[in-house]
């Protein structure tokens, strides 16, 4: 087996690799942690290492499953979800929680060991890539046809015809097959903007939608998934880090986007006007995506 560092560097393509990282990361935690704060909803882990005191990312406590048992359990009972969205079964409460629950672990799980085992520059690099790889395969998992595109938009320079790379994290199609390519999008697919965080990030999902309707001339889909917008501030404090003042704005100024979805969403994103653009990740699994993708 692996070493756990080298493990949670590797990219994952299945639900269950991603299950067994997160497993093993809450093996890890109790031979490690040290010291907890508490702020609000959210826990500070600290651990102290060859004399070296590491603080964590905030931990939203109802969320996380802390025990490998519980996670044991709560992954079971994701599979068996996943199984009934893809036969369009209507989903309890409890099965949107499980979804919100399971997945957040997995993902903070990876952020959990890598903020442990890897420095800094490279663990930030990997959490994102793990978070893309974890919404890909959930998409997979549930029967829905994905893919990453970059779509090439040529513009002209005094040297010539040249291309600018626009990056679309994922595209999900109600076809059986992806039908957008690097020269067009398909006007019946998603284009799906998946982010750690919306910090620095969200005025980009709107200036790319704008982008990509004036190229393919005719109107598209697009949403965001983050985890969330919390971060730790300095040792043992939290802060949110949604501008949803410049949310709205952008909404009401420069394009309507056709929703953002948190695995762990900020307290404004819970609040009205902005809870009727925000939503919980599992209501974009449960109800949102077949009438996004039928529309």
């Amino acid at each position: 087996m692996l070493p756990l560092d080298k493990d949670l560097q590797l990219p994952k393509h299945e639900l269950n690799e991603f299950g067994n990282i997160a497993k093993r990361v809450l093996q890890y935690l109790p031979n490690v942690l040290s010291g907890v704060e508490e702020k609000n909803n959210y826990k500070i882990y600290s651990s102290q290492i060859a004399g070296t005191l590491k603080y964590l990312r905030p931990i939203n406590k109802t969320l996380f499953l802390e025990t490998e048992s519980e996670f044991n359990k709560n992954f079971a009972d994701l599979k068996i979800i996943f199984e009934k969205v893809r036969s369009k079964t209507i989903l309890s409460e409890q099965e949107k929680k499980t979804i919100d629950q399971t997945v957040y672990t997995i993902q903070q799980s990876i952020g959990v060991g890598l903020d442990l085992l890897v420095n800094p520059n490279s663990a930030r690099k990997h959490v994102g890539n793990r978070f893309e790889e974890l919404i890909k395969v959930i998409f997979t998992e549930i029967g829905i046809a994905n893919k990453k595109t970059v779509l090439q938009i040529p513009y002209e320079t005094g040297e010539g015809t040249k291309m600018y790379k626009c990056e679309n994290d994922l595209i999900l199609s109600p076809h059986e097959n992806v039908k957008s390519s690097s020269t067009t999008l398909d006007k019946n697919e998603i284009v799906v903007s998946v982010k750690t965080t919306s910090k620095d990030r969200m005025g980009k999902i709107f200036i790319d939608k704008i982008l990509l309707e004036r190229f393919v001339q005719h109107p598209q889909k697009v949403i965001g998934v983050f985890l969330n917008d919390v971060q730790r501030k300095e040792k043992d404090n939290i802060s949110f880090t949604l501008v949803s003042g410049l949310f709205m704005v952008y909404s009401k100024f420069l394009t309507k986007l056709d929703g953002i979805y948190y695995l762990d969403p900020p307290p404004n994103a819970q609040k009205k006007p902005y809870s009727e653009y925000m939503k919980s990740f599992s209501t974009l699994i449960s109800d949102d995506l077949q009438v996004l993708l039928t529309t």
